[in-house]
């Protein structure tokens, strides 16, 4: 499936940019700018830094001087619009819309145009008019759909990379989403050798301070085992527990640490 993101009237260079950038992080690629402002904004200084490493979706990018030309090859078109018209496709959020896409619920698409081998074939393309006048009515009627991003009713207002940002993800979502990076190492679990061994240092270290009574020591050690196996220690939190039973071990450490500090 063939996903094109269409910029029309495009006055400020930086949009271009951000515009690039957010297409990069959903894994898309082709942008078309219908007459922008500027005619070499792919090169301005302003357009690259807010693509913040997009550049491959900015060499890509082509510019054109009509709508037509930038629809070559797209077989249903979305618009972005929030003016109201008395006139026009139906106003659907694109998670609803997408969806309905997706299980080929639309009535003006056919059940063999949606099929797994017919895919190739089907170009969406998402169209943004300019960022003062919007969308003007003769594009908006040429579209099948006019997705509506549900917002703040007093101020609904979304910057156009933001608008094209939030677009993108849904669509993502719909196609089939990226798996979720960790910002984390995953944690080496502790496994049942280092929480015994844990398990005899503490008792060690409660026993020294008074808590653990060798001589009846009840079902103490028993319960703190089944504590631990119920947080799924991991190596390092088991370091820190011996840590903390070396010192109740050597309160001798505890005062000279005190008096470094």
């Amino acid at each position: 499936m063939q996903t094109r993101f269409i910029l029309i009237n495009t006055s400020h260079a930086g949009n271009v940019g951000a515009a690039a950038r957010a297409m990069k992080t959903m894994g898309f690629d082709d942008l078309v700018l219908v007459a922008p402002r500027w005619p070499n904004v792919l090169r301005r200084e302003e357009t690259i830094q807010r693509a913040s490493g997009a550049l491959d979706v900015l060499k890509n990018a082509r510019i054109v001087d009509t709508l037509d030309e930038a629809l070559a090859g797209m077989t249903h078109l979305c618009a972005t619009a929030m003016t109201p018209r008395d006139f026009g496709p139906p106003t659907m959020t694109p998670r609803a819309y997408f969806e309905l896409l997706q299980k080929k619920e639309l009535p003006m698409l056919n059940a063999q145009a949606l099929e797994p081998e017919m895919m190739t074939n089907f170009g969406i393309g998402f169209l943004f008019g300019s960022e003062r006048f919007g969308m003007s009515n003769d594009d908006v009627y040429r579209c099948h759909v006019c997705l509506s991003i549900p917002s703040n009713p007093q101020f609904g207002s979304l910057n156009l990379a933001a608008a094209l940002q939030v677009i993108a993800y849904d669509w993502r979502v719909a196609l089939g989403s990226y798996p979720v990076q960790s910002a984390t190492l995953p944690a080496l679990r502790a496994d049942a050798q280092q929480i015994s061994g844990m398990l005899t240092h503490l008792e060690q270290g409660l026993t020294q301070i008074g808590f653990l009574d060798p001589s009846a020591p009840k079902k103490l050690m028993p319960r703190l085992n089944q504590l631990f196996n119920r947080a799924d220690l991991t190596q390092e939190e088991i370091h820190i527990l011996r840590g903390i039973a070396k010192m109740m071990l050597n309160p001798q450490l505890t005062c000279v640490q005190a008096s470094q500090d």
